[in-house]
């Protein structure tokens, strides 16, 4: 049987720990499967996250661990580190597009389909609006066999042109919250995406320093000499 969140909803953590694991697999490769430490990193990003979250690493521990147990997530083993992937579209049974979209969806908040057209060129690159659409759709009307809705179309707010598309993973949208907060600080789409492409490579870094350090046996949060 599918996950089914109308029976047990993911909690904005899990949701968040999730959809990040889904993320980083495709836009830094090099890095996934991922470390725990580079899990919470990516989880409390301050650009395409809606909303920004700081999690511990207990509580991204916890989430994965909720997670593992509803075959979401689980555990690979590398060197001296412990790793993890997710297993999101064998899980809730669904095509990658629809993966894709439900990713974004978790990590950004709601969206219209044109913004998850644009916003998904780094995870998969639909031919255009209407076949966003047309998988959003498809997952807006899965039958209860399959474990219900993961989407809905949200009331269009006041001055929009388009309406917004919620997921559903994490229970029921209130739709009087639906209203888009401003964009932080104003910034352009060319500024974000190079914010976001220079955070990817901090990440891939990072993985690479904390599998170099497993191999020679040591502890990166040892610091060197001489600055104690």
């Amino acid at each position: 049987m599918p996950f089914d969140p109308t029976t047990r909803p993911l909690t904005p953590a899990e949701a968040r720990v999730l959809a990040t694991l889904m993320e980083k697999a495709r836009t830094v490769p090099d890095s996934y499967p991922m470390s725990l430490n580079a899990l919470v990193t990516g989880c409390n990003q301050k650009t395409s996250r809606d909303p920004v979250m700081n999690l511990s690493e207990s509580e991204v521990q916890e989430a994965l661990d909720s997670l593992k147990l509803l075959t979401l997530a689980f555990e690979t083993s590398g060197n001296r580190t412990t790793r993890w992937e997710h297993n999101f579209q064998r899980g809730v049974g669904v095509p990658e597009q629809s993966a894709v979209l439900l990713g974004l969806l978790m990590l950004r908040g709601p969206q219209t389909a044109g913004e998850l057209r644009i916003n998904a060129e780094r995870w998969y690159r639909f031919a255009d609006i209407s076949s966003v659409e047309a998988f959003l759709d498809e997952l807006q009307e899965r039958s209860a066999e399959k474990g219900g809705p993961l989407v809905t179309l949200l009331p269009r707010a006041p001055g929009a042109r388009e309406p917004r598309w919620a997921h559903l993973l994490c229970g029921a949208v209130d739709t009087r919250a639906s209203v888009p907060a401003p964009a932080s600080g104003g910034a352009s789409p060319a500024l974000q995406a190079r914010v976001e492409a220079l955070e990817s490579q901090v990440a891939a870094l990072q993985a690479t320093v904390q599998r170099l350090c497993s191999e020679l046996g040591i502890d990166p949060a040892m610091s060197p000499p001489g600055q104690d």
